[in-house]
């Protein structure tokens, strides 16, 4: 008897000591729209390693186009699933800086953490790897030393300073601030859907590089169309409901199936439907953009 309450004791430490560790793995990877031109980046990562030595400073992004919230949560939802869990996020894209919006910190079902305002930029990863709890950052608390009469720069002075300190152990998840209900601000777009013979979904980002046209539409709601390489793919995309195109194009393995200049339908590397010009900016002539206002429908022949 005694020596199954020790093993049921063990058990239940470590697997506290698992709960606790999650945030502990060190790493902190930050994402903003401020640019690299001066060194609002490099006060953060001062702030962040003030706190540790030991952290591990990550770059996810900082050239989210000013004030875009959509593409800052875009971004978030494609790459924190590649980090391993107890991975802390901040991400600062904070249009609303100094208003009545709440600083919080996500612990996704995944085990990553994610600090930032919440004004949407939770929307996508929310929804992708569950929420598991949201925490209000007690500034009171978790806020940089003698930083109080800075109003403006809450990505260095309560972010990074309560990821660095998660990350690093020095606080709980608990320890960030009171428990918020299981809900994030979300920003409407148009989810992936399967609606007779047509699917419907978003525009969230380019492959800005080349002007594709990237969708949310995965692969696997894509293959309920039954495509075969080939097959004409019909594509219409919308700017607030309204048409900006519509055109049809060969769903294809390869960009080098189709002649240089010409149409094609393609499944991405993040596994999702998506079309392009080969060797061409389909976006721009097109005049086709990204964002929670763009919908698209598609159908194969």
């Amino acid at each position: 008897m005694k020596k199954t309450l020790r093993s049921i004791t063990c058990v239940v430490i470590l697997l506290l000591v698992a709960n606790i560790s999650f945030a502990q793995n060190k790493i902190v990877v930050f994402q903003t729209d401020f640019g690299l031109k001066d060194g609002a980046v490099s006060e953060m990562k001062g702030v962040a390693m003030g706190v540790s030595t030991d952290l591990k400073l990550f770059d996810l992004t900082h050239e989210i186009p000013a004030y875009n919230i959509w593409e800052a949560a875009y971004r978030l939802e494609q790459s924190a699933r590649y980090w391993p869990a107890g991975t802390v996020f901040v991400s600062v894209v904070d249009p609303g800086v100094g208003t009545t919006r709440k600083s919080v910190v996500l612990k996704t079902k995944s085990g990553h953490f994610i600090v930032t305002p919440d004004n949407g930029t939770l929307t996508l990863v929310a929804q992708s790897l569950g929420i598991a709890e949201v925490r209000e950052i007690d500034e009171a608390v978790n806020r940089r030393k003698d930083s109080q009469k800075s109003y403006t720069f809450h990505g260095r002075d309560v972010y990074a300073y309560t990821a660095a300190r998660l990350a690093s152990g020095v606080i709980s998840f608990e320890q960030v601030g009171p428990l918020l209900p299981q809900q994030v601000v979300r920003l409407p777009y148009q989810e992936a859907v399967l609606k007779g013979k047509t699917i419907k979904g978003n525009i969230p980002v380019l492959d800005i590089q080349y002007g594709n046209v990237w969708t949310n539409i995965p692969d696997t709601l894509f293959n309920r169309l039954n495509p075969h390489f080939g097959k004409t793919v019909h594509v219409s995309v919308f700017y607030k409901h309204k048409p900006v195109y519509n055109g049809d194009m060969p769903y294809s393995q390869t960009f080098g199936e189709v002649p240089e200049g010409k149409p094609l339908a393609y499944i991405n590397s993040l596994l999702q439907f998506s079309f392009a010009l080969n060797q061409g900016d389909f976006a721009k002539i097109n005049h086709i953009a990204s964002g929670s206002d763009w919908s698209v429908e598609v159908s194969v022949k």
